[in-house]
């Protein structure tokens, strides 16, 4: 699962029992040789859906990580993107991996996107890569508020999810499991470690974004000739 130069199991588990921002500072600058770093591909396959070169004034990539996302934005946009990161070492991480890659100028922004970091801005697109599950259910509907305050009215928000998998799919023992462990844990050591990979199924995501003030679209993602199970939520503010 982990490319050689990746973290080993001691940090791994360093990781873990830290909070959620001290936890991604250790992880930062091996986070891309993990396979919780966002697949090109599926990044590639959301930008093409997003719209032409040049076709958003102003963009910004929520819980932007090492950047992984930035690539794929800046040949979009006209004016600005900014990613907005609470780990420092993610952000330096992004900083020094895609600070002169090509395309609108890059911001990067110390924040959390649950306070204050997404005053309004103007912003035409919104993104979120990887990271939904770092946004607990009770934070879900203040999260998605705030967001809907960055976006300029038509503005849109884009991410990916899923359905939740189908019970005799090996992937839902797996993402139960995980959340379960997770759960337990946070029970167990201080400060909370917040990851959960079942805490936006595409059916109430639905349901949070109409209520949210979003009119929602989907669009199914596809790897070469095959159609993946991952939908594309294009949400625009109404």
């Amino acid at each position: 699962m982990f490319h050689p130069d990746g973290p080993s199991l001691g940090e791994l588990a360093r990781q873990a029992l830290s909070s959620t921002r001290r936890g991604y500072d250790l992880l930062a600058p091996k986070f891309d040789r993990t396979p919780f770093r966002t697949p090109d591909w599926l990044l590639a396959a959301a930008a093409a859906q997003l719209g032409a070169p040049g076709s958003v004034a102003r963009a910004v990539d929520l819980c932007c990580g090492t950047g992984a996302a930035l690539p794929f934005l800046r040949p979009l946009c006209r004016e600005l993107v900014a990613g907005v990161d609470f780990s420092y070492g993610m952000l330096a991480e992004a900083q020094r991996r895609h600070a002169a890659s090509p395309g609108a100028p890059l911001l990067l922004v110390h924040g959390d996107v649950l306070r204050s970091a997404l005053a309004p801005r103007g912003f035409e697109l919104a993104t979120i890569f990887g990271a939904l599950g770092h946004v607990r259910p009770r934070d879900q509907a203040p999260f998605l508020a705030a967001v809907r305050d960055a976006l300029e009215p038509g503005g849109r928000l884009a991410f990916v999810t899923a359905p939740v998998p189908t019970p005799w799919s090996p992937a839902l023992p797996l993402a139960a499991g995980f959340d379960l462990a997770m759960w337990v844990r946070n029970r167990l050591v201080r400060p909370p470690f917040v990851m959960y990979y079942l805490a936006w199924p595409l059916g109430r995501t639905r349901r949070l974004l109409r209520e949210s003030g979003f009119a929602v679209r989907e669009r199914r993602l596809t790897l070469g000739r095959h159609t993946t199970r991952v939908r594309l939520v294009i949400a625009t503010r109404e």
